[in-house]
């Protein structure tokens, strides 16, 4: 694990650019360059995936494969495989969100002139690379590439209700198998990228697959579809998260040796230098809800894998740089677990101040070294938009924020101006290994610049950092915190 760094959480998506969402062109070197003069060690993303359902990272159509709307076209335009006039003709796309429909109809046709131009211009070594890549992710990449086409030629519906008569077209799997060529392609470039400037890159792992995913339809077996995933009602949601995706058949996944996960975790490993698992708990008791219920109250408490697993893990990949995302409703044998293996937990600042459940183990003076410590995350609001808020919710009245404020008041001994950045000092300064900051955060947004709202199904992922917004004056700031608080 990393000693006394922080570092900043920026899904790429979010990044600023010309071609309507963010990507691993010229703004994510710039972005990377930004946080080395910021003192900033690590660089947090959400999962990379392609995204399905709601256009949100944790439903994604692969475990394993990249998301193609995360391809810079800048980048293909430098490896020939693009025109000029191609990047000229691009629709003016909104700079502070991401109009995912619009978006992925012209990329898209991008990615398919690019690959048009692949197959017919192709360089000396162009084709040997590719089938070098496509023989070394031959675990995941035919089944990804057949699901896609299948997908495609029946009209994008679920796997579920294909025509079991329509069979993939060669092109179009080839069409995808370049893709994640291109995809891991520049993903490598950008990862070496900031590892010469000092930067570690941080991955997220959802624990759950998507039901529409090439993973299910591949292997079907391994799943339980009967029930699934979410959490019971908790400080984000007073009739718990329905989350909606399969849960796993854990006794077949134990009969193969955890074969599956030990692949999943391999291919994570190979793409960043730590991973953060969401929902950490769920591998010592998840919650079952039966499928078809509207909401996550009517579920139960199933028995995970444990300890069973990691051991699994371990043996195969060796000592695992994971940090268990351990919020919500936490027992200590879900910590007991944790703490097996030595894995950071996390602590959010935002809320050490109020009713969770967890508040007291989120204040500063009760931190631990082996930590991983945020103002917030991509799940809640930015600290600007919780502190400007005097109304309620469907969990906590307008009395219990004021009490909030009050308390963080006297805690932090603040008037609350810039409390965007008195939070990040507090962070800065506690024995907390690591600290993170979502960039809203540093940038001082309010809730307009919102990642997600847990439980809202739609609208979420959308926002975008507006470019030339992180200053070197932001950067200098940041990187005497880091120097004072002797985490450079």
């Amino acid at each position: 694990m990393i000693s006394r760094a922080s570092g900043i959480l920026l899904h790429p998506t979010s990044l600023p650019g010309r071609y309507g969402i963010g990507d691993f062109g010229p703004e994510a070197h710039r972005f990377a360059d930004w946080l080395a003069s910021a003192g900033q060690r690590i660089w947090q993303v959400l999962p990379l995936g392609p995204v399905g359902y709601g256009e949100s990272p944790y439903q994604l159509f692969s475990a394993f494969a990249g998301n193609p709307l995360l391809i810079s076209p800048e980048i293909l335009l430098e490896r020939g495989w693009l025109d000029p006039p191609d990047l000229s003709g691009a629709p003016s796309f909104p700079e502070e969100s991401v109009d995912f429909k619009h978006v992925i109809h012209w990329k898209t046709a991008l990615l398919q002139k690019a690959f048009d131009r692949f197959r017919t211009h192709s360089r000396p070594g162009d084709h040997e690379a590719f089938a070098t890549f496509v023989h070394r992710h031959s675990a995941w990449l035919p089944a990804l590439a057949r699901f896609m086409a299948l997908k495609e030629a029946n009209g994008g519906r679920m796997w579920t209700e294909w025509d079991k008569s329509v069979q993939p077209d060669p092109t179009a799997m080839k069409y995808h198998e370049f893709v994640q060529c291109e995809f891991f392609r520049q993903w490598c470039g950008l990862k070496e990228y900031c590892a010469n400037h000092g930067i570690r890159m941080m991955g997220d792992l959802p624990i759950y697959i998507a039901e529409d995913s090439a993973d299910i339809w591949e292997r079907p077996d391994l799943f339980d579809r009967s029930s699934v995933s979410g959490v019971p009602p908790d400080y984000f949601s007073a009739t718990g998260q329905l989350w909606g995706n399969p849960l796993y058949r854990w006794d077949k996944m134990k009969d193969g040796g955890y074969a599956w996960w030990i692949e999943r975790m391999r291919a994570a490993l190979a793409m960043f230098d730590l991973v953060r698992i969401d929902h950490f708990r769920g591998f010592e008791a998840y919650w079952a809800v039966p499928a078809g219920e509207r909401t996550a109250e009517k579920g139960q408490w199933v028995k995970g894998p444990g300890a069973g697993l990691f051991h699994a893990l371990e043996a195969a990949l060796g000592t695992l740089p994971v940090v268990a995302e351990n919020l919500g409703v936490i027992t200590p044998e879900v910590e007991a677990l944790r703490n097996e293996f030595g894995f950071p937990g996390m602590a959010i600042l935002q809320f050490a101040f109020g009713k969770d459940d967890q508040a007291r183990s989120f204040k500063p003076h009760n931190y631990v070294p082996n930590l991983v410590a945020y103002s917030g995350t991509h799940d809640n609001d930015t600290v600007m938009g919780w502190w400007q808020s005097d109304g309620g919710d469907s969990t906590r009245t307008a009395e219990d924020i004021a009490q909030e404020k009050a308390h963080a008041r006297r805690y932090l001994a603040t008037d609350g101006v810039n409390i965007n950045w008195t939070l990040i000092r507090a962070l800065m300064a506690s024995v907390a290994e690591i600290v993170l900051f979502p960039v809203q955060d540093v940038l001082g947004l309010g809730s307009e610049a919102r990642m997600n709202t847990p439980a809202i199904a739609s609208g979420n992922w959308r926002w975008r950092m507006k470019p030339g917004a992180l200053t070197p004056e932001l950067a200098a700031r940041l990187h005497e915190m880091s120097h004072v608080y002797e985490r450079v």
